[in-house]
């Protein structure tokens, strides 16, 4: 990833101050905590025991099939995704509750289901909600050369395909961060000079994570690989399906919201001036989903609406239904564009869409 530094062309921030303001307006005039609440709390609960309970059933044996034990693990891979979704995404925005060790305790959570917390708030917080949609800065949008997200990136024979075999790889996300990617990351971030931003050092932060993937990996597979009556590579089979069912959900929630064929993808000028201001380049960059469904949006954290998330990260997503009409109206008062799919499925559409148009030469940018 580059370190250019990218200036934003904040000279005109009147779209932003104004939905700030009636933002505000909002939390004051109905006294609302921006924060989490009780249903939080319920929501933390049902996920964790979501991942939990199968995995507890799991290694006491309740079950002797292999198929009936990778329900079990496939149960335990949507409660994954549910922790990572609805309970630490919004702690890593300081945004689930008033209390700073609370949000800390809770962001950590990454690290009991195979990610690593620290790496996942620079390349989240501190590049993607940054530069979202920037060539070379967004690692959102930076995967293995075999995909590409963007117009800016290089194309290859084989992204004529992508649209098809995506799917696949997208199932694999977790278990690269179980196993390979955080490693690489913090080697990167090191290189970047992000770990210095964080008052940490690549030795302390190396330490760390050498001991975390060795707690995650040995109660996650080699506890089961011990207690459950199944041979190894059957255990090791589970082990899969949970991380696959997991990083495909994690991957048809964020996928959705940038790279789609509504997005933008602007790029700085020769000496990293962007056109827009900040806000409006969110606007630009970001797309919402199925914001009618409760259910949906219960699970997903409120990421449907990212919009709103994206100009308000601190705010907690129990907040983003009543949101989103202030600052529809706002941008639209500005003449910024709000975008929005009605469902999920056009969502993913819209995603798969853009997939195909970017495996075109025609979709390659001068």
């Amino acid at each position: 990833m580059s370190t250019q530094s990218i200036r934003f062309n904040n000279a005109n921030r009147s779209f932003y101050l104004t939905a700030k303001k009636r933002i505000d307006e909002y939390f004051k005039e109905n006294n609302l905590s921006r924060y989490g609440n009780y249903q939080m709390v319920i929501k933390s609960i049902f996920m964790f025991t979501l991942y939990f309970t199968p995995f507890i059933l799991l290694i006491f044996n309740t079950v002797d099939s292999f198929w009936a034990q990778a329900i079990l693990w496939s149960i335990a891979g949507i409660g994954m995704s549910g922790i990572g979704l609805s309970v630490m995404h919004d702690a890593n925005h300081g945004a689930y509750a008033r209390n700073a060790k609370l949000n800390a305790l809770m962001c950590r959570s990454m690290n009991f289901v195979g990610g690593y917390s620290l790496n996942w708030q620079l390349q989240h917080n501190t590049l993607h909600h940054t530069y979202t949609n920037i060539h070379d800065h967004d690692e959102d949008i930076a995967p293995p050369g075999f995909l590409r997200f963007e117009p800016h990136a290089e194309l290859k024979k084989i992204h004529r395909f992508q649209f098809l075999y995506a799917w696949f790889f997208y199932g694999m996300m977790t278990m690269m961060w179980a196993t390979t990617k955080d490693f690489m990351q913090l080697v990167r971030y090191n290189k970047m000079g992000l770990l210095a931003i964080k008052k940490t050092t690549f030795k302390k932060e190396l330490y760390l994570l050498i001991l975390n993937k060795i707690f995650y990996l040995s109660y996650s597979l080699g506890l089961p690989i011990l207690l459950i009556h199944q041979p190894w590579y059957l255990v090791v089979a589970g082990w899969l399906i949970m991380h696959f069912t997991c990083g495909l959900i994690l991957a048809l929630i964020f996928q959705p919201a940038h790279v789609v064929d509504l997005t933008e993808f602007p790029v700085p000028d020769a000496t990293g001036n962007m056109q827009d201001d900040w806000a409006a380049h969110q606007l630009k960059t970001t797309t919402n989903f199925a914001t009618k469904s409760w259910a949906f949006s219960w699970f997903v954290g409120g990421l449907n609406f990212q919009v709103e998330h994206h100009l308000f990260p601190n705010i907690c997503h129990i907040h983003y239904k009543k949101l989103a009409p202030i600052i529809k109206q706002t941008a639209l008062e500005f003449n910024l564009p709000y975008h929005s799919k009605k469902t999920f499925v056009g969502a993913v559409l819209a995603h798969a869409k853009l997939l195909y148009i970017l495996g075109k030469p025609a979709a390659t940018a001068a």
